[in-house]
């Protein structure tokens, strides 16, 4: 009996040793084991926002084809030379600039993939919606983000397989051609139907853009908030990630400018293919890199795509800024350029009309 009880004193004492180290939540099994409960919160948060956030990408991408006339959307098509130059951005400068990056840097063979997953990756909608606040050409850039998201199919592993040998078996990587596909679908119905509303009702189709790019920017801010929420405890990772996240959307942008400069694209073009080019599908990247690698692995790289797609995003804003403050000051210059040039056709048509009687042609009107 004096056995049993000290016996039940040193389980009694260990089992309050141990519990120090177990969460109060925890349901304790087989002696000093802790097991948590099972938390589903993330992932139910994680399904109803994604529902959520879908529907009004749908809504939005409807509005942005609400300012796509299908003539001049039809005509970048039939004469592809802006989408080629956005062909050779996307899938030339950023898997090469995500490769020279890994290497500068010197980061982790996984962290190197998830840098050039996400150079691979297409172009995402949310550059539709800069583009169209920065008066870019809304047909080229629909018509952009669209054949990226088509061509990503074969692009992608192409890209994958040629840049990645030297750090892992490019086979390792799953590619979600479904949700590559679902992409795809999800932009080009909306964008249809908008494009049919402003066909029938060009009036109407106004109103909707505007609402729509209203939106918009509230989804990306949305975006970015849930991206923080759901991924927290995903923040501790190796500062180089946070250089390259911060550099690689620069220099898309930058670079994806003054390639379409250089071929000769006008100046609202060379906007629309800058944020084509550095604004990507990060989306796509989180569910390929959740595909292709164990818990372990995305410890290392899994924040990745969040950090670039926060920086992306304040680059965007940030070209959004400089882009009205540009215009603005455009406008004021104008303004005050035309003001003297008024007063002095006021003078030369009052003494035109005194030196011919008072009549006054329709050319000086």
């Amino acid at each position: 009996m004096q056995t049993y009880l000290l016996s039940q004193q040193f389980n009694t004492r260990s089992l309050a040793e141990n519990s120090t180290a177990c969460a109060a939540n925890a349901t304790i099994c087989n002696g000093t084991s802790c097991v948590l409960p099972e938390d589903n919160f993330n992932e139910t948060l994680s399904i109803v926002l994604s529902t959520v956030l879908t529907i009004m990408l749908a809504l939005v991408m409807f509005s942005m084809g609400c300012n796509v006339e299908f003539k001049k959307f039809w005509a970048h098509i039939k004469r592809p030379w802006g989408i080629f130059v956005g062909f050779l951005c996307q899938f030339g400068i950023m898997p090469l600039t995500a490769f020279l990056l890994s290497l500068a840097f010197n980061v982790l063979p996984i962290q190197a993939v998830v840098v050039l997953i996400m150079g691979c990756c297409p172009g995402g909608t949310a550059s539709n919606i800069i583009a169209y606040w920065v008066d870019g050409d809304m047909d080229l850039s629909i018509s952009m983000t669209t054949c990226s998201t088509l061509f990503a199919m074969g692009m992608m592993p192409l890209c994958l397989f040629l840049y990645t040998k030297m750090w892992t078996d490019s086979n390792a990587i799953v590619l979600p051609y479904d949700s590559i596909g679902i992409s795809l679908v999800a932009l080009v119905i909306p964008v249809s139907f908008g494009m049919y509303v402003n066909h029938r009702w060009p009036s109407k189709a106004k109103i909707i853009l505007k609402i729509g790019s209203i939106v918009g920017a509230v989804l990306i801010v949305l975006i970015a908030v849930v991206g923080g929420i759901l991924y927290q405890g995903s923040w501790i990772i190796s500062p180089k990630l946070w250089i390259i996240g911060t550099i690689f959307p620069a220099a898309g942008y930058s670079l994806g400018f003054f390639l379409a400069r250089i071929a000769g694209l006008s100046w609202h073009r060379c906007r629309t293919v800058s944020l084509e080019t550095g604004m990507q599908n990060t989306q796509l990247c989180s569910t390929i890199v959740q595909l292709s690698f164990t818990p372990e692995q995305l410890e290392l790289m899994f924040t990745f795509p969040l950090i670039y797609s926060i920086f992306q995003m304040l680059f965007a804003l940030l070209i959004l800024a400089g882009y009205r403050v540009y215009r603005r000051q455009r406008v004021k210059t104008k303004t005050d350029v035309e003001k003297p040039d008024e007063k002095e056709d006021s003078k030369s048509t009052s003494s035109h009309a005194i030196t011919n009687g008072g009549f006054v042609s329709n050319e000086t009107k």
